[in-house]
């Protein structure tokens, strides 16, 4: 007697399950979201799935600052109207975004795309530390690079990662700073104001080697 074949997954099954890769979404979460999608907007989830599918195939990384980007280089790191001999180091895109509502700041960036938890795994080479070293080391063909600011947050992450680009970037011969600590202690670049950020940016100070 054949014994019976596994139950598949429905597709009810298989959305729910895709719908958990997103952070902080559990199971009763990614549940509500599927039931409400399928009951309530189907035109928004094929909209959605349809935006996924182009955002998949045709996002990748600027290959000067890390950002996203639809092209190798991407809008920003492209402009002449940006002063190349300051580079700002940032956790995330969402950080970048910030930095340039305050309106202070006309550099270039780079983006880390995280910070630095080795609890979590990830260390120097999941961040891709080396393309800003790189960065840095081909900066004197473009201009000469006179400050690195680093833009990383006031968390425990956020601190051991500034150390840590401070004595690697140093090591390049580049002067190193990094925004001043109006921001709050345990708080993140996105959800602070625009002025406030933009006074940490202006009130930078070096970082010691």
């Amino acid at each position: 007697m054949n014994s019976p074949s596994p139950v598949m997954p429905s597709h009810l099954d298989e959305l729910i399950a895709a719908l958990r890769c997103l952070p902080g979404v559990g199971p009763k979460s990614a549940q509500r979201m599927a039931y409400h999608l399928l009951q309530r907007d189907r035109g928004g989830a094929l909209h959605l799935a349809q935006a996924l599918e182009r955002a998949a195939a045709n996002v990748m990384h600027c290959s000067r600052c890390n950002n996203f980007s639809e092209h190798e280089v991407c809008a920003l790191c492209a402009s002449m109207k940006r002063d190349a001999g300051l580079l700002c180091v940032v956790e995330m895109p969402a950080d970048l975004l910030m930095m340039e509502q305050t309106q202070c700041y006309r550099g270039m960036y780079f983006v880390l795309m995280g910070r630095l938890s080795p609890l979590d795994g990830i260390g120097a080479r999941e961040l891709h530390l080396d393309r800003l070293v790189k960065r840095i080391q081909e900066q004197p063909h473009e201009g000469r690079l006179a400050e690195v600011i680093l833009a990383t947050n006031f968390t425990v992450e956020g601190d051991a990662t500034a150390h840590y680009l401070a004595t690697l970037l140093q090591a390049q011969g580049v002067k190193v700073s990094r925004i001043a600590r109006g921001l709050p202690v345990g708080g993140e670049l996105e959800q602070v104001d625009s002025g406030t950020l933009a006074q940490a940016v202006l009130e930078r100070r070096e970082m010691a080697a």
